[in-house]
């Protein structure tokens, strides 16, 4: 069982960087901080880049999980307005 529950879910599967970040931007800027937004993106560059600019942005990535079908959820708790 996760020690978190996800606030809200954004799904970027369907945008290419640098789209897809400029997405989650927006969707943790709509979030109070200390809330889990879950990512849910698709393998390579999304899986790289994602996270290390959710870093670079103040937020805690908590986990990344492998769907098992070519998609990743990245959990990420929002530090930082």
């Amino acid at each position: 069982m996760a020690d978190y529950i996800v606030d809200e879910t954004v799904d970027i599967t369907d945008v290419v960087c640098p789209i897809t970040f400029v997405k989650v931007k927006v969707a943790l800027e709509e979030l109070d901080v200390g809330q889990i937004l879950r990512i849910r993106m698709n393998d390579g560059e999304p899986v790289q880049n994602v996270p290390r600019s959710c870093k670079e942005e103040g937020q805690q990535v908590l986990k990344l999980l492998c769907n098992g079908d070519g998609t990743y959820d990245l959990i990420v708790k929002k530090l930082e307005d």
